[in-house]
This record gives C-alpha cells, sequence and structure tokens, in this order.
C-alpha cells in the first residue's frame, strides 16, 4: 500500500462538491485523513474564492489508475476542462505526493505536484501530515509549511457540508 497526499479544491458550490469528494473517496479508499477546508483567494485569475483541503489515502493504486480514478471523479462533479488552467472549477483533485515517487517529464502529471509552492496547497497537507517528507527537498511538510511565507497568517475554516449555506 503507498500513501497518497491529495489536494482537493472548489470554487463553484465548493461546500457541496468538497463534502462529495471527500465521501467519495472515503467510500473508495476506507479510512481516510480529512484536513480542515479553508477559504482561499481564487489564483491566477479573478473569481470566486475557493475551498481547499487535503486527503490522506493509502492504495494499491498505480499512480495513473489513481490520477484516473480523480479525473473521473472530478467529472462526475462537472468538471470543465475546455477553459483556461486558471479559471473555476467545481471540483479539483491533485495527487501531490504518491510515497516517495517523483515523476517529470512529458504529460501533465508531476509528483510532487508545483502547486506544492501555494499556502492552500501546503498547509492542509501540513495538517494531516506533518512528518511526510519531501522526496525533491528532503523536508517535511511541517518543515515546509513552517519556512513559507504565509506560515502564521489566519486563515478561515469552512464546515463542509450537502449544503451551501454560511
Amino acid at each position: 500500500m503507498t500513501t497518497v497526499l491529495l489536494s482537493l479544491g472548489s470554487n463553484v458550490q465548493p461546500r457541496r462538491h468538497l463534502h462529495a469528494a471527500v465521501a467519495a473517496l472515503a467510500e473508495r479508499f476506507g479510512a481516510i485523513t480529512v484536513s480542515p477546508a479553508y477559504r482561499t483567494a481564487a489564483v491566477g485569475f479573478d473569481g470566486p474564492a475557493f475551498l481547499n483541503n487535503a486527503v490522506s489515502i493509502e492504495t494499491d493504486l498505480d499512480l495513473h489508475t489513481l490520477d484516473a480514478w480523480a479525473h473521473a471523479l472530478e467529472d462526475r462533479h462537472g468538471r470543465d476542462r475546455s477553459g483556461p488552467r486558471f479559471s473555476d472549477r467545481t471540483l479539483d483533485i491533485d495527487v501531490v505526493f504518491y510515497g516517495d515517487l517523483i515523476v517529470e517529464g512529458p504529460g501533465h502529471l508531476r509528483i510532487p505536484r508545483p502547486e506544492l509552492k501555494h499556502a492552500f496547497v501546503i498547509k492542509p497537507l501540513a495538517d494531516i501530515a506533518p512528518d511526510f517528507v519531501d522526496p525533491v527537498s528532503g523536508l517535511t511538510l511541517e518543515a515546509l509549511w513552517r519556512a513559507h511565507r504565509q506560515f502564521g497568517d489566519a486563515f478561515e475554516v469552512v464546515e463542509l457540508g450537502p449544503d451551501e449555506e454560511g
């Protein structure tokens, strides 16, 4: 079994889509660890704020099968891939870490994900897996978060749920 760390995000009915995604991950992978969901500004475009969280799973799926499963889950939630790269999302699920694997090269799949530099990715990951070691830097997620320029900033925590009130 491989420890996999996922980053989830949404800015279109985000409480509902993240709640459903976490439920689908738990149904497929069993015991999972879920971070709080944080409200953060859109990055790379002007749009509604995102909710972002992280999930840790254990799986025997290979990386490409897992990535395809995550894309299919995004698609079931109405993910539109026809627009610009930085745009509104019903659901975005990124495999940030797949054990200690490093994947670079052609194609869209890069592990660890380059978005690791953003607070909306690193903070939730550090919440659930502070001792996980980034295979590129050799640092724990807690150390990476403590070194981040936004470490110490206040982040709004939002409860996930099937409705969109609040």
